[in-house]
């Protein structure tokens, strides 16, 4: 790891197949924790570059425990997390609207590290228990139309950074691996990105995957549609800036979709808005991300035929009923 360091910190980056050959070295704990967080620190000081990203995904995928469901037009919704505004669950909230309107979603998630309630954590405030098998896997998405793939289930390479990225508490590249990995290889992905550099490198990536994919950015820096300002979506077919009239709302406050202090405060927040009790401006940005999810599967119409639909999921409670049924 000397050498590797020594490399970088002379202004080089990694190639494709050495970022692989380290991330696989680091998962088999060949490295102390001291060596992992000066090469966490690297990233910390400038972006990953295309062949880092796509070398590290590599060996994630190479490592990940099998999974073996029906994913067929199944769609993530997931952001890099890292973006520092401390929102409520926007995209695990899109998530079970989407389920509700009849679009089957795997789900991948994990525990917050630079937050204090990632999706597992909602998750697990709220009942639900992990699983960890294809069978039981299936069996949530048959019954609820959604399942749920707590990541360090599926990814037991990264135990080894758990602890270290926790007490770091800051935006690390591992991050941006979570919306890559998804060990069910949804067909669609919706992923939120924190920047737009950030954006880019994954938009060249998942072209050359040809990959269903879109992106979106509040260029205010959420890593979601957050209707405080802009937000720039990216697809395969090119790229937009809207605003939130656009999408069919008004404008939002930073303040109106901020978190609670701790996991079961945000949980309490989470399940009120689906049972029907959030403000207007928390469903609005749940809408929002739901229907840009929906269109993007090409199954529900226009983008105003979605947002129908996920204002349906919604306010009919199929929504939280998917909840009720997953846990």
């Amino acid at each position: 790891m000397k050498q590797i360091l020594q490399y970088l910190f002379n202004h080089h980056t990694l190639s494709k197949s050495e970022a692989k050959a380290v991330l696989i070295d680091l998962a088999q704990n060949k490295f102390n924790p001291t060596e992992i967080t000066a090469f966490m620190s690297i990233f910390l000081m400038r972006n990953i570059t295309l062949n880092e990203l796509e070398g590290f995904r590599e060996a994630l995928l190479q490592m990940a425990v099998p999974v073996n469901i029906d994913s067929a037009n199944a769609v993530d919704i997931v952001g890099t997390g890292g973006d520092g505004k401390n929102t409520i669950n926007i995209s695990t909230l899109a998530s079970f609207i989407v389920a509700g309107a009849g679009q089957k979603v795997t789900k991948h998630g994990n525990y917050g590290a630079s937050t204090n309630t990632g999706s597992s954590n909602v998750m697990e405030e709220l009942g639900y228990r992990f699983k960890n098998t294809s069978e039981e896997l299936q069996a949530d998405l048959e019954k609820a139309n959604i399942c749920f793939l707590h990541a360090p289930y599926f990814h037991p390479a990264l135990k080894s950074v758990v602890e270290l990225r926790k007490s770091l508490g800051l935006r690390t590249f591992f991050n941006l691996l979570g919306p890559l990995v998804n060990p069910a290889k949804p067909q669609f992905s919706v992923i939120g990105v924190y920047s737009l550099e950030i954006a880019r490198i994954y938009q060249y990536l998942l072209q050359k995957k040809n990959h269903n994919f879109t992106l979106v950015h509040g260029l205010d820096g959420y890593d979601e549609i957050s209707l405080t300002q802009d937000t720039k979506i990216i697809t395969k077919n090119g790229e937009n800036i809207y605003s939130a009239e656009d999408l069919g709302f008004s404008s939002v406050s930073p303040e109106s979709i901020k978190a609670g202090e701790n996991p079961a405060a945000t949980a309490s927040i989470f399940r009120n808005i689906l049972e029907g009790h959030g403000t207007e401006q928390q469903n609005a940005v749940v809408l929002a991300n739901a229907a840009v999810a929906l269109f993007s599967t090409g199954n529900f119409g226009s983008y105003e035929d979605s947002l129908l639909a996920a204002k349906e999921s919604l306010e009919s409670k199929k929504a939280l009923q998917c909840l009720k049924n997953l846990i």
